[in-house]
Order: structure tokens, then sequence, then C-alpha cells
């Protein structure tokens, strides 16, 4: 099959690009509405984009009414958020943050999640997700017709969960991946879970 995106409608190739564009880490976003209530929600447009400074990078659309997300205003106005890792456990919860609640109403509380202080940093992080990163806006970028916007988040703080952490003979950390367990984005309602690790040697 051969696809023409110039044939497509915005939403054909939304739906082409989450089909094809596979797996994709899932951002699961936690901000501070100015009522000083959490809002989280899920993002798989997301990637590391630089590591001098370290850089991270989502892209938020708008509610399907056409409003800005709340995860938007909130990083815009506030400047701080935290990035986590959810894990297969938390794939539920994931998808209950993502609908579309009221503004200044928090997902925190309607998924009934708890959240943890997180050292060093001005937000808290979720419970149980074993991978949070403290950030703080460094730019916003419009792009595309609807538009989005691209949040570059400084990751000024990191934890993550002891269980997966090593030290190996040179005294460098080593994260098991798959004590992370990460979720990845498919299309539509599906999600991926880590499956086999494959070790391949580069040559130099």
């Amino acid at each position: 099959m051969d696809i023409n995106f110039s044939e497509l409608s915005s939403n054909q190739a939304y739906f082409t690009m989450t089909q094809t564009i596979l797996p994709r880490p899932v951002a699961w976003v936690l901000s501070e509405h100015e009522n000083g209530k959490y809002n989280l929600a899920p993002f798989s447009y997301f990637t590391a984009v630089c590591s001098d400074p370290p850089l991270l990078m989502i892209s938020v659309g708008h509610k399907p009414d056409g409003e800005l997300k709340d995860t938007y205003r909130n990083i815009l106005e506030r400047k701080n958020f935290v990035v986590h890792l959810a894990h297969s456990g938390q794939a539920q919860q994931v998808t209950r943050t993502a609908k579309t609640l009221p503004q200044g109403v928090s997902e925190v509380e309607d998924a009934e999640l708890n959240l943890l202080p997180f050292a060093n940093a001005p937000l808290p992080r979720v419970e149980g997700a074993r991978i949070a990163m403290d950030c703080e806006l460094y730019d916003v970028q419009e792009i595309g017709n609807k538009p989005q916007y691209l949040i570059f988040g400084r990751v000024r703080n990191l934890f993550i969960d002891d269980v997966a952490v090593a030290v190996d003979a040179k005294g460098r950390m080593k994260v098991d991946a798959k004590k992370i367990d990460p979720l990845g984005r498919l299309g539509g309602v599906e999600y991926v879970t880590f499956g086999d690790i494959l070790s391949i040697s580069r040559e130099l």
C-alpha cells in the first residue's frame, strides 16, 4: 500500500502517523494549575532532543473543542513540569488521565493517584512511576496549521527507582530497561509493553 499524505485530511494523517511511527514513548506530564491542583496527561509525541543542555520535547495540541490544553497553559504560566515514564501496570491510569476534564480539575485526583516529594524539585512526582524528570520550560515553538506547540524542557533533576539501577565494573550507572518496563504507544487504544532486548555491537 502506498499512501500520499497530500490526499489525507489532518485527522487521517494523524491516525496514519500514530499507527506507523511506533512504538512511541509516553511522556506522562504533571503540571500545576493556577488553583494549585495538579494536571496529569499523557503525550506520545515526545523525545529527547539535546544533552547540553539536557532537553526533551513534547508536542501538545488542543482539546477537542479547540481550547488550549491545560498542560500547555500550566507550563507556559508556571514554567515547571515533571515528565514520567509509566510502567505497564499503570496503563489503565495513564489512559484515565487522557480524558478531557474541565479546566482546573485534577486528573491526579480523578485517577486516584498518589504523589510523592521530588528531591530538589518544585513539583511532586507520581508514586509508582519508575522514572521522573523534573523540567523547567526552555522554549516553546508553534508549528503546523492547527497548530501544535512544541514544548522544550530542560531537565534539572532525575528520579530513577533504585530497583532498576546498577553500577558496572567501571563504576558507571546502568539502568535496567526491563525493570523500568516502560509503556510504548501504538495506534488507536493500543500500547506495547517491553519485549526482548537486542544487544548488537557496532563496528567502529
